[in-house]
């Protein structure tokens, strides 16, 4: 690595850095080393002093606030035009960000913005003998561990949520907040947020964020309510198949897959889940895999690293009546 630091692309929510940029600055700091790490934080306001104090926890030792000038930084132009307000005079050694839907079209585009290239969905990054960052990701279905490194220019690396476990730095001191005009192109005004509807989690942790999901899929039948007790259970978030939400048993934010949400966790669940290749694509960066199905030829036994075959309406309860025990215990 150079000594310029790094710089991260803070996700928040309701006035806090996510949990998931904290795993980003996590990493950050490992790789920037003496260097530093700075964030850039994208909102209508600037970030108040529990979040300043929260990015110093993790190791910013100063925020970057661009100027929105009322623009939304969910439209991937401005949130791009403003990060590259802030990396093109500064040269960082890279940018890393949250490896999000918007995540990676912004990776992106900074890409193009600085003549360099991007790598997505990383689940970690290592640094070589001359300095190199070489980021690793699973590739087809699980079965390729690939390292990937951007040869020319600032390398722009979105990380998968749960890859890193955060840890706060011993010396937070304090963060420096940088206010900064931006000159947004055309394209960034072109587009404007007029209304966001959040869906409702029911008080469980965003599914890209969780560290352990529980997956239902056909086999359920359509009834979720064993599904969501052991995930509340183990304090987990709940997950679909495409075909248990094209049925209308769970809403669609909820669908893992190819054509859903991509999640890494410590722990996944399936529960009545086949393994088909749409699904298994989203899932496939997770750490430990348990698999519950009837059909002892279901493909995701072939990923699984414990599987269970037999009716989950028979299985479920066991194991949720187990756990409770356990809890009580």
């Amino acid at each position: 690595m150079t000594q310029a630091p790094v710089l991260v692309v803070v996700d928040h929510h309701d006035g806090a850095p996510s949990v998931p940029s904290t795993e980003v600055l996590t990493l950050a700091r490992r790789l920037a080393g003496g260097a530093g790490v700075e964030a850039v934080w994208l909102g209508a306001e600037a970030p108040g002093e529990p979040a300043r104090a929260e990015l110093a926890r993790f190791g910013a030792r100063v925020v970057h606030v661009p100027d929105l000038e009322g623009l939304s930084a969910q439209v991937a132009a401005v949130a791009a035009e403003a990060v590259l307000a802030v990396a093109l005079p500064a040269a960082p050694a890279a940018i890393l960000l949250v490896s999000t839907f918007a995540g990676k079209e912004v990776a992106a585009r900074l890409a193009v913005g600085l003549g360099s290239g991007a790598v997505v969905d990383a689940v970690g990054v290592d640094v070589a003998a001359d300095g190199t960052l070489a980021a690793r990701k699973s590739v087809f279905a699980g079965t390729w561990e690939t390292a990937c490194a951007v040869t020319r220019g600032v390398p722009v690396i979105a990380l998968k949520p749960t890859s890193v476990e955060a840890e706060p730095t011993a010396d937070a001191g304090a963060a420096e907040v940088r206010p900064l005009a931006v000159a947004f192109s055309p394209t960034a005004r072109a587009v404007r947020v007029l209304e966001r509807t959040a869906h409702a989690s029911g008080g469980r942790v965003p599914l890209s964020e969780a560290k352990t999901v529980v997956v239902g899929g056909r086999g359920t039948d359509g009834d979720f309510s064993g599904v969501e007790e052991l995930a509340d259970l183990l304090g987990a978030a709940v997950g679909a198949t495409r075909v248990a939400t094209d049925e209308g048993w769970i809403e669609h934010s909820a669908q893992v897959g190819q054509t859903g949400v991509t999640i890494s966790p410590r722990l996944y669940i399936g529960i009545g889940v086949s393994g088909a290749v749409h699904h298994t694509a989203g899932m496939q960066a997770s750490q430990t895999i348990v698999a519950v199905n009837s059909d002892p030829e279901a493909p995701i036994f072939e990923m699984a690293d414990f599987g269970v075959v037999g009716d989950i309406e028979d299985v479920l309860p066991q194991a949720i009546a187990e756990l409770k025990r356990l809890r009580q215990a």
